[in-house]
């Protein structure tokens, strides 16, 4: 942040003005690109740090498995995270903006400065409070080794069933063998020379030729919730479905009163305001409401939240696209067809529900599947169960491109007009709307 900013207060890291009278702008240099783009290289390693360990590291705050309302608990966690998550982005997409639009980039990326600033010393101050998990081995590097040595292996025969002495474990582990799920991947962990193979201390001899019963294990549950974090990913896609809205909301009349209008671009706060509402309506109103009607603790079942999420995205993009076959006929109605920047007389808040919708349909499957991904994977992975669903945010935002990219060369050949043209009222966004709703209809399926 402290480099974006220096690209806002030193004049030599940018171009300098352009000339009004000849209308011709100085390119940036090599040096000032480069820092441009390593500042916003940090910012992504950060981000990438914080996002999914600071999600990880206050759960084991909460995190006790011995205590019969430890679900509950996390449950609560996850969704008082992704709702103060959520006022984050709108506290930063108006009043940061409003900032920066009023006072110049000087301040405004000043601001964000300062803030990370008092963020990471607070971080630090409150350190000796904390409940720590001390890191012992790289993950990562342990399925990588799982996946090498059991190839290695692969012409070994299993022990006999119950010769736990025939696999390699932690001392003091209870899990002594391995599970029969994915069998192949057990071959990792035989003992083929108890003399060669194993260290005086218990440990293996070479962590390239044999592994632990607890690595093979870590690999086995995160290829188990793989097929359901693939289900996020058609979500996801509709979730960054932002250049479209904004399209639409240009061209429709967005006032509110006679003097004020929502700018185009803000109408995806809807989608982080009814994330933000439906986490903190469930969680102090319907789940302490229905568990006073009952008589007993109620909750949502995480797989069931995750296909409701699931089922709503898939509605918010039928909306979607009725709304936009409504918008598309009332602009041909009045003589728009080659004139994308007028303003039909249509009120923009027709797009709020496809935003709700997809706010909803958020809350329930990306808390859903932080949750599940959190319960199903062991301890040592926790920072990996949060990770997996930014992963699949970040995987989505690849694959929405290459759908438009598609969509874009199978509709303009033959020099047609493509339904995703910039002209919105000669493109048929509608019909890539069906599209993603047909591929998330397949996706409810497929979960």
């Amino acid at each position: 942040m402290i480099l974006l900013w220096l690209t806002a207060m030193v004049p030599q890291s940018k171009p300098p003005p352009c000339d009004l009278m000849t209308q011709t702008c100085s390119s940036p240099t090599s040096a000032q690109m480069t820092l441009l783009f390593f500042s916003f290289v940090l910012i992504s390693l950060g981000a990438g740090g914080v996002r999914p360990c600071s999600l990880a590291f206050g759960a084991d705050q909460l995190d006790r498995r011995d205590n019969p309302k430890n679900v509950r608990v996390l449950e609560s966690f996850f969704g008082w995270y992704y709702a103060s998550a959520a006022i984050s982005v709108l506290i930063a997409l108006t009043g940061i903006v409003y900032i920066q639009d009023q006072f110049g980039y000087r301040v405004g990326f000043g601001v964000p400065a300062i803030l990370m600033l008092l963020s990471a010393l607070v971080f630090f101050l409150a350190s000796p409070f904390y409940l720590k998990q001390q890191a012992s081995k790289s993950l990562l590097t342990g399925f990588v080794q799982v996946i090498i040595v059991a190839y290695k292996n692969r012409n070994l025969t299993f022990p006999l069933p119950n010769s736990t002495a025939s696999y390699h474990h932690k001392r003091d582990s209870n899990v002594v063998s391995p599970t029969d799920k994915l069998r192949f991947l057990n071959k990792a962990c035989i003992i083929k020379n108890p003399e060669q193979d194993i260290a005086l201390d218990g440990s293996a001899a070479n962590p390239w030729s044999l592994c632990t019963v607890e690595q093979v294990e870590e690999l086995k549950a995160l290829i188990k919730v793989l097929p359901l974090w693939s289900t996020g990913i058609i979500m996801s896609i509709n979730l960054s479905q932002n250049s479209f809205p904004v399209l639409q909301a240009s061209s429709m009349d967005r006032h509110l009163t006679k003097k004020f209008q929502i700018p185009a671009g803000s109408y995806g706060m809807f989608n982080i305001i009814s994330l933000a509402l439906w986490v903190i309506f469930y969680d102090r109103a319907i789940l302490p409401m229905a568990s006073k009607i009952k008589g007993k603790p109620v909750r949502i079942g995480v797989k069931l939240r995750m296909g409701i999420g699931l089922f709503l995205t898939c509605i918010a993009m039928v909306v979607s696209a009725i709304v936009e076959n409504a918008r598309r006929k009332e602009a041909i109605r009045s003589g728009f067809q080659n004139n994308p920047t007028a303003v039909v007389k249509m009120s923009a808040m027709w797009l709020v529900p496809q935003f709700c919708l997809n706010g909803f349909a958020e809350a329930f499957t990306a808390i859903g599947q932080t949750e599940f991904f959190y319960s199903e994977l062991p301890k040592s992975m926790s920072s990996i169960a949060a990770a997996l669903f930014g992963l699949g945010l970040a995987v989505a935002n690849v694959l929405a491109s290459v759908v438009v990219s598609i969509i874009d060369d199978i509709t303009s050949k033959g020099g047609k007009e493509s339904w995703v043209s910039s002209n919105i009222n000669k493109g048929r966004i509608d019909n890539y709307y069906w599209v993603l709703a047909i591929l998330s209809f397949i996706n409810l399926f497929y979960y």
